[in-house]
């Protein structure tokens, strides 16, 4: 099985119109059975709201919940709000218990940064992660080019698979140490879950830049790279239950477009009229 959606479920004016903050996943699910939550990033988000988004979706609904922040690295001299893993890991526990005991969590995501690079050090890292989720799904995303070098690639696959890591599959740009390449493997026989944050490549490392977020996923798929998708989960869904894509392109609007293009073509559509009706309903507004 194949499932679509996106990054987020706040921001997609072309799916919203003029519809109120609070009413807007329940709009989503209408369109998409799967959102990745991203908030999650910056904050571990109270029960009370992940109950709400749990009671918001259809029956069948999926969420991969992002791992805070705190739990991945990025802080860097930044503020942690826990005094320890402990209490963190616990919190988050506890924020993704509602989506949990309605089975509507897919899986926990725990993207790392740019500098995790592959050491005996940060392997160690992943193991006492893993340990503190216990038997949570969790997939792993990872940002350092390092870990798919050819004397690694390897052993970074089999070490997924042994430690039970969901393998993130990403298309971004090849821009550097801080970016990986496409390495379509699944690593678990339940789940595998792709991330597809476009190619632009000149805003990818535009930190500097007060517009970064969106310069960096500013992208819209045409309909060739959508068709080489199509054929890659194709072929990953004979080696897992269910493949899981979110579109992540979504600073002017092209997340949803090339999301109802792939489905279209997933379910028979040829290439450049699934794009062509996608860019009609959905126009290209930068």
């Amino acid at each position: 099985m194949i499932r679509i959606g996106l990054t987020g479920f706040g921001d997609h004016e072309e799916l919203y119109g003029k519809l109120k903050s609070g009413e807007r996943l329940r709009e989503y699910g209408k369109h998409f059975d799967v959102v990745e939550i991203d908030s999650s990033f910056y904050a571990v988000p109270s029960v009370k709201n992940t109950a709400k988004w749990t009671a918001d979706t259809p029956d069948g609904f999926k969420f991969v919940v992002k791992a805070y922040q705190g739990m991945t690295g990025h802080l860097r001299g930044k503020k942690n709000y826990f005094d320890d893993e402990e209490t963190m890991y616990k919190a988050f526990h506890e924020a993704i218990a509602p989506m949990r005991e309605a089975g509507k969590l897919a899986a926990a995501l725990f993207q790392y940064p740019p500098w995790f690079d592959c050491t005996r050090q940060n392997v160690d890292l992943l193991r006492r992660t893993r340990a503190y989720m216990a038997d949570v799904p969790c997939a792993l995303e990872l940002r350092n080019r390092s870990w798919y070098a050819p004397e690694f690639k390897e052993k970074t696959i089999d070490f997924m698979k042994k430690e039970n890591w969901i393998h993130t599959i990403v298309d971004e740009p090849q821009a550097g140490e801080g970016s990986i390449p496409i390495v379509p493997v699944a690593t678990t026989d339940d789940m595998t879950y792709v991330r597809l944050h476009g190619r632009n490549e000149g805003g990818w490392h535009a930190s500097g830049n007060p517009d970064w977020r969106k310069l960096r996923y500013l992208y819209r798929y045409d309909a060739d790279e959508l068709a080489e998708w199509r054929d890659r989960l194709l072929a990953l869904e004979k080696g897992t239950e269910t493949v899981y894509v979110v579109f992540n392109n979504n600073s002017a609007g092209d997340a949803t477009p090339n999301a109802k293009a792939l489905m279209d073509m997933l379910s028979g559509m040829a290439p450049e009229a699934a794009a062509a009706r996608a860019d009609e309903k959905y126009p290209v507004t930068v």
